[in-house]
């Protein structure tokens, strides 16, 4: 029997992956009392309850990957931190390894938990508690299950979920942005402002209104959508001091019950050195709880970058339509064929790409403020969606950007010979008064072979 992936429930999902390949079940314990979880998983009985209590979406809705490995970050930078004030050496560099482990991707299949759960991640940070834990007491020769190590008294010490999520929202986000971004915005605007330049002596006829206008040259052309790029990517760059800036020391509601003193900042610095990112403690852990702003403004920059590459994807592909009775002033790289009825058609598809791209980066958007505006008395609690979000727009903007850049815009070509009949087609060096008449009457009439010049 094959089962399509795209049709899995999320009850499936974890009957097939987690269920069928164990060896049985072993008994882990929470607050509400015993729950069987499977023996080859890691993670515990929070993190059990919470796939039995949120079917929701299935694994395409799991939590995204930065965040659980922003988690390994900052577990691991807990425990470092922890063991100057206290922490068992042998049991603090056990949850280090772990957490590594976790931060390299190593212990993916044991993150099953969905985004649709509470609003402040908690099952999510216990989801990392338990599998750091448990993976940990395994380093040290015991077993699952059996607490040597405890996710909550060692792994999460001096930490509450609701510094913690959004702790691991703001790493995960400024090295998605840094590492995945930034670079390939750079590079799609260095190859539009070089076609600027290649372009620089090509006059052509300028369109306002989508009707004709006045000449310029197809290099003033680019160079105003390198511009866009440039400012762009200037944007993005000035909304990272905000994500910088750390939750974690706040615990519950922001005063710092339960932590030590100094704790906010070595752990900032502590991350900051991990991550080789500037990282700091939040100026403020009322607001850092309490409000995602830093979010909602990384957000509208990233809303600024789909607006201007939906511009700039248009009008390349609409200056590229053709090919012989559209404007056809570029040629476009043909990657693949067009049509399963046409022969020989060949389409923008990677134009097309981006564009949907921008219409599900604008509606990420809508649904980030929605949550950013959600932040009722000391805690946020759209945490997960306003994470997942983000970082699904900056994954599709960094990648389309590398996409567009490599499989269209470094092979645009400009059709001289169609840009020049065009161009002459529709000059007038008579005056507007004098031709204005004429034109408004006639100028839809004039036969192409005719022009005015």
């Amino acid at each position: 029997m094959h089962l399509s992936q795209s049709r899995l429930t999320h009850i499936d999902y974890i009957n097939i992956h987690c269920l069928q390949p164990s060896n049985g079940f072993r008994e882990e314990r929470d607050t509400f009392g015993p729950i069987q979880v499977p023996a080859d998983k890691l993670w515990g009985a929070q993190t059990q309850r919470s796939l039995q209590n949120f079917e929701i979406g299935g694994e395409r809705e799991r939590m995204p990957e930065p965040i659980i490995r922003a988690f390994g970050v900052l577990k691991k930078c807990a425990a470092k931190v922890n063991m100057e004030y206290g922490l068992d050496p042998a049991i603090g560099k056990a949850i280090m390894q772990a957490a590594q482990e976790v931060a390299d991707g190593m212990l993916n299949e044991h993150f099953p938990l969905v985004i649709w759960q509470t609003g402040s991640g908690t099952q999510s940070n216990m989801n990392a508690n338990e599998v750091i834990a448990n993976r940990a007491a395994e380093i040290l020769g015991h077993k699952r299950g059996e607490k040597y190590v405890h996710p909550n008294d060692h792994v999460n010490r001096s930490q509450s979920s609701n510094d913690t999520f959004p702790t691991v929202m703001h790493i995960a986000s400024a090295m998605e942005i840094n590492s995945r971004l930034l670079p390939n915005l750079k590079t799609l605007y260095a190859t539009v402002h070089t076609k600027s330049i290649e372009f620089k002596d090509i006059v052509k006829i300028g369109r306002t209104h989508t009707q004709d206008a006045t000449p310029l040259t197809l290099g003033q052309e680019f160079s105003g959508y390198s511009t866009q790029l440039q400012y762009g990517i200037d944007r993005v760059t000035c909304t990272l001091p905000r994500m910088y800036q750390l939750a974690q020391g706040g615990t519950a509601v922001g005063t710092g019950l339960n932590t030590k003193k100094g704790f906010d900042a070595k752990i900032a610095q502590a991350v900051a050195e991990e991550t080789r990112l500037p990282f700091v403690t939040a100026e403020n852990k009322f607001e850092a709880l309490a409000a995602h702003d830093a979010f909602v403004e990384c957000s509208g920059a990233l809303n600024t970058i789909a607006t201007s590459l939906m511009k700039i994807a248009n009008d390349i592909r609409f200056l590229g339509s053709g090919p012989r009775c559209g404007l056809g002033e570029l040629t476009l790289p043909e990657n693949e064929p067009g049509s399963s009825i046409m022969p020989g058609k060949v389409n923008p598809t990677q134009c097309e790409a981006l564009t949907m791209v921008c219409a599900q980066v604008m509606g990420n958007h809508v649904a980030l403020t929605v949550g950013g505006s959600n932040g009722h008395f000391e805690l946020n609690v759209f945490k997960p969606m306003i994470a997942s979000n983000l970082l699904h727009s900056v994954r599709l903007l960094g990648d389309a950007s590398a996409s567009f850049e490599k499989n269209c815009v470094k092979g645009i070509q400009a059709n001289k010979e169609r840009i020049s009949k065009l161009l002459h087609e529709l000059m007038n060096p008579d005056g507007f008064f004098f031709c204005r008449p004429f034109s408004v009457t006639n100028a839809r009439d004039i036969p192409e072979s005719q022009n005015w010049v």
